[in-house]
């Protein structure tokens, strides 16, 4: 550890992302108590979850997950937010690296050969200067052992923010959005595409469907860090 990481952590001492409570030796990233009230929707346990089912509805894919709900006003939602907007992106790193382990130890993962993380458009990147989903697709690549292709897929516009919009705006808002870059690294291969939030799926699925445009030989499966408790209303 270099000198000035010691330094950090003697002035600066780490605080748990979810809560601030501060970080025991031994810890993590998240508290222990936060670990073990984390609300997780245990989708990955099973193929015929309620995710997977709803976007099959649009897309044959082959397994959906998310880790945990989004519920509005919880502890983890404020830390999601923290990663999409305030700039802790290792929040998404470690989240994705905890649902990584649980999708490897779950066994409905075991075929995937590659992690493809949802692109933000250009301008957006640039503005934030980070995507969560591609520190969310490397901790879930390293739980499930597995390469990730960055900029596998490009978003054609800037289109508008999805957070305060209906399902059927939702659905126009990101119809012909992306393309295929990466298409030497993905062909035949089980593609794991990684968000970091599920609302409707719209926007998961605008990527599968460009993926399979031009890779029709490709198997599909889609994650998430968390989806939206409101949205899907699913029971726990």
């Amino acid at each position: 550890m270099s000198i000035l990481s010691d330094l950090k952590s003697l002035f600066l001492p780490p605080v748990c992302p979810v809560c601030g409570g501060p970080l025991a030796e031994g810890d993590g990233a998240f508290c222990m108590v936060c670990r073990t009230t984390v609300p997780r929707t245990m989708f990955w346990l099973k193929a015929e979850n309620p995710m997977a089912a709803r976007l099959r509805d649009f897309f044959p894919v082959v397994q959906a997950s998310a880790f945990i709900w989004f519920i509005q006003g919880s502890p983890w939602q404020r830390a999601i937010h923290d990663f999409k907007y305030r700039s802790r992106w290792r929040t998404a790193y470690e989240l994705g690296r905890w649902f990584g382990s649980n999708l490897a130890r779950s066994g409905l993962y075991a075929g995937v050969d590659c992690v493809v993380p949802v692109p933000l458009h250009v301008r957006r990147l640039l503005g934030r200067g980070y995507n969560q989903a591609d520190y969310a697709a490397e901790g879930i690549a390293e739980g499930l052992g597995v390469p990730v292709v960055h900029r596998a897929l490009r978003r054609l516009r800037n289109n508008p923010s999805q957070t305060t919009r209906s399902t059927a705006e939702r659905w126009v808002n990101v119809e012909g959005l992306f393309t295929v870059r990466r298409s030497d690294l993905l062909a035949g291969k089980h593609i794991l595409l990684v968000d970091d939030v599920v609302t409707t799926g719209s926007t998961l699925l605008a990527c599968a469907e460009a993926l399979a445009a031009a890779l029709p030989e490709c198997r599909i499966s889609m994650a998430a860090l968390a989806v939206s408790y409101h949205h899907f209303g699913f029971d726990r």
